[in-house]
């Protein structure tokens, strides 16, 4: 039997690794659950909610943390959480470990196995614990009732007595997960939407959801491992540029997506774009967390530049807390399942998604990447 345990997020996350729901079935599958007290408050799941699921409330979190088998989380640990696991101890949340290099000392330091919910591959067999794609979709609709919420005029089509109102014209910058879904969402509020993506298998998802694929002259594929996008050179970045740019300055939403893994998001919306743009756009900067791809977004905040609103917010899912928790813990009680099946830890690296999500075992650091970025000190 795993023990198992579900500390409070720090302030300002909504989140929660396990829910009500997934608590019940992990209980019911031989392991013992704690809940720190108030870690599900954020998405309105009551310590009470916790309690009849057959889970522990416990007050006292530094003392659990010693205790538990596996501690699920949602963001990385700080390297003083870290320190606090027993030895040996699995630990299972996003960790994006080069940009957490303290966190990984510590883990190493307690010889746990960290495991890295956005290193696990994109493979069929590993979808229900694609943390990534879960809540990079809630991501993506979310980002598109924040365009709605600061337009100062409405998504569809519109008949009235006084006339016809036409719909917005939305660009989407990116066809990957988030940006599949802030397609489907704009198009169910009305709006006719264009897309840009590098990647050619992109067109007919982006043309299936009724939107239009913008499509650059002398494109390449620029499919990569996994599903994502490879980095464009510099020559496809500008040529894709003055395409989308034409798209953008007649917009009245942008909702950028772009992210290339281990890297900064690629810049595709410059200050003259911004510029251009009608009086009352709106920008949706999705990828702000890694730098932006709008050149006048803020970390963390909405500014008006140019008579445009530029929506630089973090954590978009944990704007939709309740879903956003319930996919994320359903991603990790696969992991549950896949690291202690039938209650009995078992980290085989002959399994492919063990292999690609563990960055740390029994002090050795695994990930190549991580160990030559903490080398480099």
């Amino acid at each position: 039997m795993a023990t198992v345990f579900v500390p409070k997020e720090a302030a300002g996350e909504t989140r929660v690794a396990a829910t009500p729901e997934t608590a019940r079935r992990m209980i019911a599958e031989g392991n013992s659950l704690s809940v720190e007290s108030g870690a599900g408050t954020g998405a309105c799941f009551p310590d009470e909610a916790y309690t009849a699921a057959g889970a522990t409330v416990v007050t006292d979190g530094p003392d659990a943390w010693g205790s538990a088998d596996l501690v699920l989380k949602v963001n990385p640990p700080t390297g003083d959480e870290a320190s606090r696991l027993k030895e040996g101890a699995v630990l299972a949340s996003f960790l994006y470990p080069l940009a957490n290099l303290g966190a990984i000392r510590a883990l190493a330091a307690r010889k746990a196995v960290g495991f890295a919910l956005d290193r696990v591959p994109r493979i069929s067999r590993a979808q229900s614990m694609d943390a990534l794609s879960s809540q990079a979709s809630i991501a993506g609709y979310k980002a598109v009732l924040l365009a709605a919420d600061h337009l100062p005029r409405v998504m569809p089509l519109m008949m009235t007595a006084a006339g016809t109102l036409t719909p917005a014209r939305i660009v989407v910058l990116g066809a990957g997960v988030a940006g599949l879904q802030a397609i489907a969402t704009a198009k169910r509020l009305g709006a006719v939407v264009e897309v840009s993506d590098v990647r050619a298998a992109a067109k007919e998802q982006v043309e299936s959801l009724g939107a239009r694929f913008i499509q650059v002259e002398g494109a390449e594929d620029l499919s990569g491992e996994g599903g994502y996008a490879k980095e464009a050179s510099a020559e496809f970045l500008q040529r894709q540029q003055v395409e989308v740019r034409k798209r953008i300055v007649a917009a009245d939403a942008v909702i950028t997506t772009a992210l290339v893994p281990g890297r900064k998001a690629p810049r595709l919306v410059t200050s003259d774009m911004v510029r251009d743009m009608r009086p009352g756009s709106v920008i949706v900067d999705m990828a702000v967390e890694q730098g932006g791809n709008c050149e006048d977004s803020e970390d963390g905040q909405i500014v008006t530049k140019h008579g445009v609103t530029i929506i630089g917010l973090r954590n978009l899912p944990g704007r939709v807390p309740v879903h956003a928790s319930e996919v994320y813990s359903r991603n990790l009680l696969e992991v549950v399942r896949l690291l202690f099946p039938k209650g009995v830890r078992t980290i085989d690296l002959a399994d492919e998604i063990t292999a690609g999500a563990v960055v740390t075992l029994e002090g050795a650091i695994r990930a190549p990447d991580v160990a030559a970025a903490i080398a480099k000190g």
